[in-house]
């Protein structure tokens, strides 16, 4: 694994790059008349405790992200934070009128906080990641051509650097989410995707909680939208720690699950 900078930028993974660099040949988006079009994108980060890792992400979202699109908005969701998350985000945005930050009074739930950073988005292509540093923002670049033919660019992680506990499950849970709901993506749960406003527009997702990446694109597939997936690499965590295998936080994925596939079966 390449080694992570201090101030959270990654070293490309040499493989992903050798293996789509000539998709990323064609990132600016061309009208009929031969003009580049512009773009505007939304990046919208979903943070809990995340004191040591939010500045980073901004800072990278502003020096990797910024240049790639005409058009940059930073959207911060703090969900109940015990930590200076949302004293830092507040700091860094009063310098940056790009960056906007919305605060949960209280802990609602990984779902809630990607649902209203994507859904307060103003911008005509929307983006999600986690506040961690486990992505390389970077890698967008790849993503946003690609997203001329879909309506959506979802990462799967070429090798995820988690413990093997959290692999592990992150491999099951992608399983039975196929297996409940036919064929949705290789990694369902990846934090790295990218699409169109119009997706946010039609489809409505429920899930406050951890189901909410697969309800939200089991419903764009029923939908009829077009996916399209992307690799991406995956770090270590740095600084911070993981909720998502907390039993309270699976289990309620999983009563969620179920109350959607239900749900569809029974016409509700």
């Amino acid at each position: 694994m390449d080694e992570s900078a201090v101030d959270g930028t990654h070293a490309p993974n040499p493989d992903i790059r050798y293996r789509w660099m000539m998709r990323a040949e064609a990132r600016d988006t061309v009208s009929p008349g031969g003009a580049r079009a512009m773009t505007s994108l939304t990046v919208g980060f979903p943070a809990h405790n995340e004191a040591e890792n939010i500045g980073p992400m901004i800072e990278m979202a502003r020096t990797k992200v910024g240049p790639l699109v005409d058009d940059l908005e930073i959207v911060v969701v703090d969900d109940g934070s015990s930590d200076d998350t949302a004293t830092i985000v507040r700091a860094m945005a009063e310098d940056d009128p790009r960056i906007r930050l919305i605060e949960h009074p209280v802990n609602l739930g990984y779902g809630a906080a990607v649902r209203d950073a994507i859904w307060s988005a103003s911008k005509e292509l929307v983006f999600f990641t986690d506040s961690d540093r486990q992505f390389d923002l970077g890698e967008i670049e790849r993503f946003l051509p690609r997203i001329d033919g879909a309506d959506m660019v979802i990462g799967y992680r070429y090798a995820r650097s988690d413990p093997w506990h959290r692999r592990l499950f992150g491999h099951g849970w992608s399983w039975l989410v196929n297996l409940l709901f036919g064929y949705v993506a290789r990694d369902v749960d990846c934090a790295f995707k990218l699409f169109r406003r119009t997706v946010i527009e039609t489809v409505h997702v429920s899930s406050g909680g951890a189901m909410f990446s697969a309800e939200f694109l089991v419903r764009a597939k029923l939908a009829g939208f077009r996916i399209v997936e992307e690799p991406v690499s995956h770090y270590p965590r740095l600084a911070g720690s993981q909720s998502g295998s907390r039993p309270d936080v699976i289990l309620r994925a999983f009563r969620e699950l179920f109350r959607l596939r239900w749900a569809m079966w029974t016409g509700q």
